[in-house]
């Protein structure tokens, strides 16, 4: 018997949390999505060393691709199955196998072997930002969220901050395997700690899952992602591999946009997308993700070889991004909170991180890193206009009822454009570092997919072959950032498309009973 569809939710929305409340439960989502943050951050100044350990330095892109794609193909479902089943429950069981991935990984034996894990990884940290950012959404109004989007923000990139630096004192001090096993404390923390204080109103709702349309989406994901990956680099762009990857993708998305027309409970409706603001902010988004994870994978890299870094050291060079981004952040959301205006805060984002791109390009063998520092300044700064104001157009665009589906979705597409800017970029890399080396170093083979370019190794090459391999390094790292520069141009034009308007301020909840809320599809329960 076919199930009924819930009724609309209120215009108003729910956003009924006392400040009291919301920072009650802030500490607890924070250290979700800290915990995600850190993955992601504390892996990338190791990744050398995971290299020269297990070898596969032309599959190091995928340590991170393999984490970006399965959290890209969950994210919108977290988002579904938490309007439908509860914020909370999703938020825990994301948790829970975020953990049971990072103890995987610690023990990996192998490049596959950390690359699966690194997928199940994934597949918990699909559910960890939307549900963070999806319950402020249903706990605070879009007027007052920037001032919380700040605290996230901050949390954010104090991660990122932490991330690096921890990632390299770790690697230096106990070894690479133990980076993977530092979410274990902070993820069992919030585990616990939003198991005590997470208490969310719902309404019971008769609902369908779009099982198939997410089915969909994973294939369209998938097909996508490898055909960046694969096309250029394993296998001609005109090969039969990549012909077909293209075919399935296009046809994903044309049985994908079908399906969601017709599906009671679309995974992702397509009625958000006739937003505009809804449309443009996915847009940026995903070209963030592109510009950010697609570039900045392979400053570790850079930082460990040619500019003589440690571990540690390299993590210490990204503060000047963070801080840049983190004190940014802050000052958006406050300004925000008190105009309610936002416009002009992601153009100015997009032109400075243009500017930021440009500068990055232009690292050399002999670029001081008080210079670098410089750069990475310029970007993050960039970054911290941008990130947040995202989140808060798309949450602002929306009905209530659909706060997570809105939410995974830009997530969505900044995890998606995350995974194809590394798998572009990383073949940009690979071909421009063989490039450069063949030229500088011509009847001399380093098995750069066999670990013999980690850093330990590097320095200890003869001086003329050292300096070619710092040559072909930094070649190859400023192709990647030309290349992702035209990204934050595109930001830039998007944002100028932005409609500024009105911030939703709060408004109580419907009373159970009311027009258009039946009392038995609206009682109040607590999750």
């Amino acid at each position: 018997m076919a199930e009924a569809k819930a009724p609309a939710a209120p215009a108003a929305g729910p956003a009924s949390g006392t400040r009291r409340e919301v920072l009650i439960v802030l500490p607890g989502l924070l250290l979700a999505m800290i915990i995600a943050m850190l993955d992601q951050l504390v892996v990338s100044t190791a990744l050398p060393r995971i290299v020269s350990d297990l070898g596969g330095l032309s599959r190091l892109a995928w340590v991170v691709t393999a984490y970006i794609l399965t959290s890209t193909i969950a994210t919108p479902l977290y988002g579904k199955l938490g309007d439908l089943y509860g914020r909370k429950r999703l938020l825990m069981v994301a948790i829970v196998i975020f953990l049971i991935g990072s103890a995987l990984s610690g023990l990996s034996q192998s490049m596959d072997q950390l690359i699966a894990f690194r997928a199940l990884q994934g597949l918990g940290a699909g559910g960890l930002m939307v549900g963070a950012l999806a319950t402020i959404g249903d706990l605070v109004s879009p007027r007052e969220r920037g001032q919380y989007m700040g605290y996230m923000m901050a949390a954010m990139m104090l991660a990122m901050i932490a991330g690096p630096l921890v990632g390299g004192y770790i690697t230096d001090s106990f070894g690479w395997r133990w980076i993977f096993y530092i979410n274990m404390p902070v993820g069992g923390a919030a585990l616990a700690y939003l198991g005590v204080t997470l208490h969310l109103p719902r309404k019971v709702v008769q609902h369908k899952i779009d099982y198939l349309g997410a089915a969909v989406l994973a294939v369209g994901a998938t097909a996508i992602v490898l055909l960046t990956t694969w096309g250029g680099n394993q296998y001609g762009w005109g090969s039969d591999q990549i012909i077909g990857l293209g075919i399935v993708g296009v046809a994903s998305i044309a049985v994908f946009i079908a399906v969601e027309a017709r599906a009671a409970e679309p995974v992702l409706p397509l009625h958000v997308f006739k937003n505009r603001n809804f449309s443009l902010a996915s847009a940026m988004s995903f070209l963030l993700g592109l510009a950010m994870l697609g570039a900045l994978t392979f400053l570790p890299l850079y930082q460990q070889t040619v500019q003589h870094a440690s571990p540690t050291s390299s993590g210490l060079l990204l503060i000047p991004l963070m801080l840049g981004a983190t004190v940014t952040s802050l000052i958006a959301g406050q300004v925000t909170s008190r105009t309610g205006r936002y416009k002009v805060l992601p153009i100015i984002g997009g032109a400075i991180m243009t500017v930021g791109m440009y500068l990055l390009a232009h690292l050399g063998p002999d670029t001081s890193r008080l210079t670098s520092a410089t750069y990475f300044v310029v970007l993050g700064v960039g970054m911290g206009f941008l990130m947040q104001i995202t989140t808060l157009i798309v949450q602002n665009s929306v009905d209530p009822r659909d706060m997570g589906v809105a939410s995974s979705s830009r997530a969505f597409f900044q995890q998606i454009g995350g995974s194809i800017g590394v798998s572009i970029f990383g073949a940009i890399f690979i071909r421009r570092l063989d490039e450069a080396m063949r030229a500088r170093l011509p009847g001399l083979h380093l098995n750069a997919a066999g670990g013999q370019l980690d850093p330990a190794t590097v320095n200890h090459l003869p001086p003329v072959v050292r300096d070619g391999v710092f040559f072909s390094i930094s070649h190859a790292v400023d192709g990647v950032f030309i290349w992702v520069a035209p990204a934050a141009v595109l930001v830039f034009l998007l944002a100028l498309c932005i409609k500024e308007i009105p911030l939703r301020g709060r408004a109580q909840p419907e009373p159970a009973g009311q027009p258009g809320v039946p009392a038995a599809q609206a009682q109040e329960l607590v999750r």
